[in-house]
């Protein structure tokens, strides 16, 4: 080791040794109170919590901000109706909680140290709390983990003490962290009071305390379960003041309460919604919508008429995929649960769906971004862009290791060398797709046998493998060599981790959506699952037609189910180009049927005229020969049934 380095790490242990010495240290009493709250808060014991918070004040204990974290989650979830009982009081909720009315749940985070302080010894005290909370058949979920539910008589004491606890914090004027905040939030929303919710998490920023999205559930959701629009859109408005973007159960719950006020212009603000946060709805997020446009209120809503340059604009600059312009159309709509063809094509309407992607500069930018963030994250990168200036453009980059690992433990070149035969053959131009591999792989016992020096002199000489440097991860550079090709990636990575989370969800969703290639292992050859030939993502046309794609757990596009709704066909006609109306019809080989339809067709402008100011106007329009037409019709059933008919023309 360099003696600079070791001078470093000196320095940097003395700085972690003083800094550690200067945290006040807890007394015994304060310690063991933490352990028992840890336990309360493992097991879901929410009256044993607030008898040690009770014993405390009593016995002068002085609480801190994790106490009273602690005690407040207890309390809100307790008041809430269900408890979700944690591994400890700094990990209160699992990462993977469901979002319905307890999506507000969140873990106790401790304001001080971190670290489990949990023994199994010191959970004497819940003896006869546990008793009070729940009944003896809830023990077993208590042990594993299940969520609780309480009575409602603990319900409200809970509420009540919770309450109380928040005040007692304020009056000691111990530090408000976000969790307490949120947790007391929550106790509102246990009390139907959204306004008291909100009020909570307005005072977080003068307090020093970024809100996040949990923080704004209890008063969103409380002012959507009451039907007030108004202040549930006044919330989202706070949320992007300060950067907190709406997932899709807080767009659901926005969504159901517009659709039941009958809020067109909501809904239609939330479809634009749900398109650029979260692209694709779930089953239950479909019905809502659904719902919409299968009612009265949605086929009342739209244009007749537009701008169709203003809509193409719309189109154009928005990226393809959408407009923006509102309702297009009137009348009732037409919805169904229809696929996608291989070419993109809607299998009930006929509408071609759109391939949305990043423009150029959008991917000379994320190229960019990738580049700067790999570059502040390894240790020794050094990004191939001249490499890549030299020998590409590449029709394709592979993944060497996803592809040499898959199903098994040990890398194995000959997996690659398939995936790189086969997927070059798919290729337009046939040229060799670029393999990127971690150099470690490239040595070794196994990489000196004949056939694997072959293979790698092959890829050698025809310039298609890079090998990434030591303690690099190859991750970022196959990332960017498919960025900066602007061509496709043959990997079955997701990319979930932590290195393409901080990519963010603007770019990176849609661009991986039109890159990425899935492969698998079939009948003795790999079979890939190419991008899809349109978007998945809400797209709104042209002529006012939506597509809506649903998730689903099929792991094949071809399976998935999309919405497709449309307006009635004579609505979108009458929207786009009004026609002249016209009262002739088909004259019939059977006199009889000739004067029924004639008659329909008169009896129907009548109707119209009376009900419609534009009917009325396209009965001025009709011709005196289309007016002849129909007489004669009817003068030809008058002889063959001799009789008249009489009604007004």
């Amino acid at each position: 080791m360099a003696p600079w380095v070791r001078r470093e790490k000196e320095k940097e242990e003395e700085r972690r040794m003083t800094k550690r010495s200067k945290k006040p240290k807890l007394g015994e009493d304060e310690i063991d109170l933490r352990v028992k709250l840890d336990m309360c808060s493992k097991t879901g014991d929410v009256m044993g919590a607030i008898a040690l918070y009770d014993s405390a004040v009593k016995e002068g204990i002085k609480l801190k901000q994790y106490h009273y974290n602690v005690l407040l989650y207890l309390c809100s979830s307790a008041a809430i109706g269900v408890i979700h009982p944690a591994k400890s009081g700094s990990s209160g909720s699992s990462p993977h909680h469901s979002r319905d009315e307890s999506s507000t749940k969140h873990s106790a985070e401790a304001g001080e140290e971190d670290g489990e302080l949990v023994h199994e010894g010191n959970a004497q005290h819940t003896s006869e709390s546990n008793g009070a909370l729940i009944k003896d058949a809830t023990q077993g979920a208590r042990r594993h983990g299940v969520p609780i539910q309480v009575r409602e008589d603990i319900r409200d004491y809970a509420r009540t003490r919770g309450l109380e606890i928040y005040e007692k914090m304020r009056v000691d004027k111990v530090p408000m962290s976000e969790a307490a905040l949120t947790s007391v939030a929550r106790v509102a929303m246990s009390m139907g009071n959204g306004d008291m919710a909100f009020e909570i998490v307005k005072q977080m920023k003068p307090r020093g305390v970024t809100p996040k999205l949990r923080s704004y559930g209890p008063a969103l959701l409380t002012f959507c379960n009451d039907g007030d629009v108004d202040k549930a859109f006044e919330v989202e408005a706070h949320m992007s003041q300060n950067g907190v973007h709406p997932e899709e159960p807080e767009l659901e719950a926005l969504m159901r309460a517009s659709v039941a006020a009958r809020r067109g212009e909501k809904v239609y603000y939330l479809l634009h919604k749900l398109r650029t946060n979260v692209r694709l709805v779930s089953p239950s997020t479909a019905a809502v919508v659904e719902a919409w446009f299968r009612s009265s209120a949605a086929s009342r809503l739209g244009k007749r008429k537009w701008d169709v340059q203003a809509v193409a604009e719309g189109i154009e600059n928005g990226g393809g995929g959408w407009h923006g312009q509102g309702w297009l159309g009137k009348g009732k709509w037409n919805v169904s649960h229809t696929g996608v063809s291989a070419e993109g094509v809607c299998m009930a309407c006929g509408d071609k769906l759109v391939t949305i992607d990043l423009d150029p500069i959008e991917t000379e930018n994320f190229a960019k971004s990738v580049a700067s963030l790999a570059n502040k994250r390894e240790r020794n990168s050094n990004f191939p862009q001249k490499w890549l200036d030299y020998y590409g453009p590449f029709e394709a980059v592979v993944d060497a290791a996803n592809v040499g690992l898959f199903s098994q433990r040990r890398f194995s070149i000959n997996k690659v060398n398939a995936v790189v035969n086969a997927m070059r053959q798919k290729l337009p131009m046939k040229k060799w797709p670029l393999i990127i591999v971690h150099n470690k792989r490239l040595t070794g016992r196994k990489m000196n046998e004949l056939l694997n020096m072959k293979l790698l002199e092959k890829w050698k000489y025809a310039d298609a493998i890079y090998g990434t440097p030591t303690g690099s991860n190859d991750d970022w550079y196959w990332l960017y060599a498919a960025i900066k090709c602007k061509c496709l990636i043959v990997t079955n990575d997701e990319m979930r981790d932590h290195i393409f989370q901080v990519l963010g969800n603007d770019f990176f969703p849609r661009w991986k959506e039109r890159h990425q290639v899935h492969f698998s292992f079939h009948e003795g050859s790999f079979e890939f699952d190419m991008p899809p030939p349109c978007s998945i993502v809400i797209q709104e046309n042209e002529r006012g037609h939506w597509h809506i794609p649903i998730s689903t757990v099929q792991e094949q596009e071809r399976e998935r189910t999309w919405l497709c709704v449309t307006r009635a066909h004579k609505a979108i006609e009458e929207s786009s180009n009004p026609p002249r109306e016209s009262c002739v019809r088909k004259i019939s080989s059977n006199p009889a049927a000739s004067y029924v339809e004639a008659k329909n067709c008169v009896a129907s402008k009548e109707h119209s005229k009376k009900t419609s100011r534009s009917s009325r106007r396209y009965e001025a329009d009709c011709t005196a020969n289309e007016l002849c037409t129909v007489i004669s019709d009817i003068e030809a059933a008058e002889k063959l049934h001799n009789c008249v008919i009489d009604f007004q023309i």
